[in-house]
């Protein structure tokens, strides 16, 4: 039971730097999950189209609950993102996706195609053991995050800028953390996050 704790270890004005640090981080994972979660709140009809087209046969859904007013029910989202007329579908934002992908399938269109949204791309795995310094990767908890427009694991508050976050175990590991951003050239950018 519990979270993992996420260290901020780089930050950049630049999605695509951003996202190759974080494929150098993952790199060093000793073992790599077979599925990569990509999610984005979107926010602007364009995003949205950009996004629909990285994501072909992802679901797109309501960011914030909506309800019928008549019956109660919960609504669900529904249009071609392709095809509704552009109206039509900002009236509909924002939306968001949450996409599950083998890794090195679709990364690099979806961070493209990232806008003025909260993002995120989550990479699992394991961290290699480290018995000098007493670290020893977990796999339910080890991994390497970015996050587009935030600086937080839990979406708090939208920013101008990247971060990358590397997760170790639920009761962190500072000297990992520190070891890993110095990999990047950076240090360890604020204190350990909740994180999945």
């Amino acid at each position: 039971m519990g979270n993992s704790q996420a260290y901020p270890v780089f930050r950049t004005t630049n999605a695509e730097e951003a996202w190759t640090q974080a494929l150098r981080l993952n790199a060093l994972l000793e073992e790599r999950g077979d599925e990569v979660t990509l999610m984005a709140n979107l926010l602007t009809v364009e995003d949205t189209r950009r996004m629909a087209a990285a994501l072909p046969g992802a679901g797109f859904h309501y960011a914030d609950t909506r309800v019928d007013p008549a019956t109660g029910d919960f609504l669900d989202f529904g249009l071609d993102i392709g095809t509704a007329e552009h109206s039509v579908l900002e009236a509909e934002l924002p939306l968001s996706v949450m996409h599950y992908v083998a890794p090195g399938t679709v990364e690099h269109r979806f961070v493209e195609a990232v806008g003025r949204g909260i993002a995120s791309i989550d990479l699992t795995g394991r961290w290699p053991d480290d018995p000098e310094t007493e670290s020893y990767g977990i796999s339910k908890y080890d991994g390497v995050e970015v996050l587009f427009n935030c600086d937080d694991v839990n979406w708090l508050q939208r920013t101008d800028h990247h971060t990358v976050f590397v997760h170790v175990d639920k009761w962190g590991d500072l000297p990992r953390a520190k070891g890993l951003a110095a990999y990047l050239g950076s240090t360890v950018l604020g204190e350990a996050q909740l994180g999945w």
